[in-house]
């Protein structure tokens, strides 16, 4: 996924970037980069975070950066900030989101005799389109609008210019940002809990396609908010930071009211109930409280060295993570029936694994309650679960394991209840060892977020949000 954070003050704001984009560092594990202005002009920096934390990376380099405007990044797709030189003038951008209509952009491009330099992998740098997309126009209001148009997807940006930060959330509003005030400075975040301990308070949510021009002495409106938004319901399952806000709720108390609609009817005698943390936890926290259960920690988290299990690229390695990095507490477990908490299943092969080690270490029954329902769709908006096919997705596969070549009817399977899902949680609950598992139901989910169906994205359920 990844998040990004801007900041326009009457002093230094050096100190307040490199903290408040590190407040978005559990968004992505691969790129980081900051970029400041001064009369000078642009400094920037981008470092891998793979290996290493954003702190560890860019704190030895804070002494070259001054200025009272800046913007940073942490990006789990290409290299960022770019910095472009144009006829709007020299401007830093960083993005967030997915274009999944590049290819056809780069040929319109070439086609208009107009060249890529800033290369990922051999391809064009998204980041490096929006900046091209944007320039075709008169001024930076306009090619926003114009870069917005072009995409099918989603793209969030901010840009760092002369006048101050221009930051537009995309058309939908699937991804967040947020505007952030103190005495003499501005902020904008993917995060609002990046603004609590830099003395920020909350001002206000962008809306779907709004665009807004940040300076020191406040912020005015460039392009209104869109009729319809599609925010990722993603965002207080799994994503978000406990601490943040999305639209004034609360991610913390969503995954309450997830864990308490778990519970609700819910009779499975169990002992104590726990979640897999981290963003099981507070789904768990829901349900205990929901059927007055104890709450235990028969897993602790290893955090000082093991990064993000979900986000490593390479399946080996994420596995690796996810087994080391969560230790059993022995004696929590042997002799007990474990009812666990978890946001999703995706894959299905790290909850397999564990799984069987609660076994191995003497649980009686393991049972799994997952706050949302089973991933039907890859994601087409915001690089979730896009680097795997279908197939890669647990349910998907039992689906095709069940229907063999025949060509499945998703929405019975999507429809809670039916033959067609019962009889695929069945078989998902047997693969992953579990005494039994239920998920959460899609109408339990909305209602817990508290927003309209029509404003949330639910396309890895229901298949329904469309770019």
């Amino acid at each position: 996924m990844g998040g990004l954070f801007g900041i326009v003050s009457k002093d230094d704001c050096v100190s307040d970037l490199f903290y408040g984009t590190d407040y978005h560092s559990h968004l992505g594990t691969r790129l980081g980069g900051m970029a400041v202005r001064n009369s000078r002009g642009i400094t920037r920096s981008i470092h891998s975070i793979e290996n290493s934390y954003f702190r560890t990376k860019f704190e030895p380099e804070l002494g070259r950066f001054h200025g009272s405007s800046g913007i940073g990044v942490i990006s789990d797709t290409d290299p960022q900030p770019l910095v472009a030189r144009s006829h709007l003038g020299a401007f830093g951008i960083v993005t967030v989101g997915r274009i999944n209509n590049m290819e056809d952009l780069v040929l319109s491009a070439l086609g208009e005799r107009r060249s890529f330099f800033d290369t990922n992998g051999g391809m064009v740098n998204p980041t490096e389109m929006v900046a091209k997309l944007i320039c075709l126009e008169s001024d930076f209001s306009e090619g926003i609008l114009k870069a917005q148009s072009d995409i099918r997807g989603s793209c969030s940006m901010l840009l760092l210019t002369d006048r101050g930060i221009y930051a537009a959330r995309d058309r939908l509003g699937r991804t967040p940002l947020v505007i952030g005030r103190r005495d003499g400075a501005l902020a904008v975040s993917s995060e609002s809990c990046a603004f609590a301990n830099l003395g920020f308070e909350t001002e206000g949510f962008l809306g779907p396609g709004e665009v807004v021009l940040l300076t020191a002495d406040g912020w005015e409106r460039c392009v209104a908010p869109g009729p319809r938004m599609q925010i990722c319901s993603f965002l207080w399952v799994y994503y978000g930071y406990p601490a943040s806000e999305y639209e004034g709720i609360n991610v913390e108390l969503v995954r309450n009211a997830c864990g308490a609609a778990l519970a609700r009817g819910d009779d499975t005698p169990v002992d104590c109930v726990a979640g897999v943390p981290d963003s099981g936890i507070g789904h768990a926290i829901g349900y205990a409280n929901g059927r007055n259960l104890p709450y235990l920690r028969p897993y602790v988290k290893y955090t000082p060295t093991w990064p993000r299990s979900f986000m490593p690229q390479n399946q080996s390695l994420r596995d690796l993570v996810a087994r080391m990095k969560l230790i059993p507490v022995r004696r929590l477990i042997e002799g007990r029936r474990l009812l666990f908490c978890e946001d999703s299943i995706v894959r299905g092969t790290q909850l397999r694994n564990n799984t069987q080690l609660l076994f191995d270490r003497g649980a009686r029954e393991v049972h799994m309650r997952p706050a949302c329902p089973p991933l039907i769709h890859a994601c087409e908006f915001l690089n979730f679960s896009t680097s795997r096919s279908t197939l890669d997705l647990i349910a998907r596969k039992v689906i095709h394991s069940l229907e063999g070549t025949a060509v499945p009817d998703l929405d019975a399977y999507a429809r809670s209840g039916s033959d067609q899902s019962l009889a695929m949680v069945e078989e998902i609950r047997g693969e992953l060892c579990l005494t039994s598992l239920r998920y959460q139901q899609l109408d339990d989910l909305v209602a817990a977020i508290g927003l309209p169906k029509e404003k949330l994205c639910t396309h890895c359920w229901d298949g329904t949000s469309t770019g």
